[in-house]
């Protein structure tokens, strides 16, 4: 089954799909810091099953457009991307799966839209209902290092040390976020995981390993690394940069839960799962996603899940979208 490309104008934006297939409509939100390509097995698996994928270069990513305010990167423009797509498309509905920040998206796609989005598979990241607290006042800091997604907050900062060298930046991101690392430092070296230490950058301590992987080819990093090289990661990076904003945006659906039925997957050796807490992680996405129908833990699967565990991810999405009405 072929992939094909195209473009598409939603919410302001031109934005680049890859889709393949016929049938009912599966959108695929991808994560930091990735494309359309991270879907690349489930495009195919989908469309051969009978169903219609479309993964778009999310914004700011790929072939899409990159806005230039820092601004312009909320969940709310996200998820208004993503209903824009819908109606490009013609479709007055559709299943919505995302992965790392996609599913984010997902998530508040489900959340926002349920009528425009019937179900939402999110991997890696549960649905987090929005906190009391503005999210940057809650992050992990010491004298000597902050969360990452603190280190991500300044303009600049973290796009001089990842486009320093891209390939290199995304082939040590793609191995320390894995299942198959190593144990031992953290990719911010001895200050913990998710921690970055003031003195150093967010991989100053991150393997770059002789050899990758099964689940990723030299081919696979040279796909993504030609994409960053040619359009840096500010696009990506301005996502961490409105976490604030979102949440005062987000202010209206506090309290809110996802109602659509829903999947999530999760590899059991993802940091997301660690700072969320594994045997807490399900039970509070029930508590928040009611009609939640199953949640998969993949044994040994770090944290680019469908990549990593592509068979087991496309078994468990089909097995949820062939049970929906």
């Amino acid at each position: 089954m072929d992939i094909t490309h195209r473009f598409i104008q939603t919410n302001g934006l031109r934005m680049h799909l890859a889709e393949a297939g016929q049938g009912p409509l599966v959108v695929l939100c991808h994560g930091f810091p990735e494309s359309w390509y991270s879907w690349r097995h489930q495009l195919r698996a989908l469309a051969e099953a009978g169903y219609r994928a479309v993964a778009p270069d999310m914004r700011g990513y790929g072939q899409t457009d990159r806005p230039e305010a820092i601004d312009q990167y909320t969940l709310l423009h996200l998820v208004g991307d993503m209903v824009g797509l819908l109606d490009a498309l013609e479709a007055p509905s559709a299943v919505i799966a995302g992965h790392d920040w996609g599913a984010a998206v997902a998530w508040h796609s489900a959340l926002l839209r349920p009528d425009r989005f019937r179900a939402v598979i999110g991997l890696s990241v549960p649905f987090r209902p929005r906190g009391p607290a503005r999210p940057t006042s809650v992050m992990p800091q010491t004298a000597d290092a902050h969360f990452y997604q603190l280190y991500f907050q300044q303009p600049g900062v973290a796009e001089a040390e990842f486009e320093s060298d891209p390939r290199a930046s995304v082939r040590k991101m793609l191995y320390a976020g894995s299942g198959d690392a190593k144990p031992g430092p953290s990719a911010a070296g001895q200050a913990g995981p998710g921690m970055v230490p003031r003195n150093g950058g967010f991989l100053s301590s991150s393997e770059n390993p002789a050899a990758l992987p099964p689940w990723l080819a030299e081919s696979d990093v040279d796909f993504y690394a030609s994409e960053f090289a040619r359009t840096g990661f500010r696009g990506g990076l301005n996502w961490y940069r409105n976490i604030d904003r979102s949440w005062e945006l987000l202010a209206p659906w506090a309290g809110a839960k996802v109602t659509v039925p829903a999947l999530y997957i999760a590899g059991e050796r993802d940091l997301v799962v660690a700072f969320s807490g594994k045997d807490k992680l399900v039970p509070a996405l029930r508590q928040w996603v009611p009609g939640l129908r199953e949640a998969v833990m993949l044994p040994g699967c770090g944290h680019w899940t469908e990549q990593e565990r592509p068979a087991e991810v496309n078994t468990a999405m089909l097995g949820f979208l062939k049970a929906l009405p």
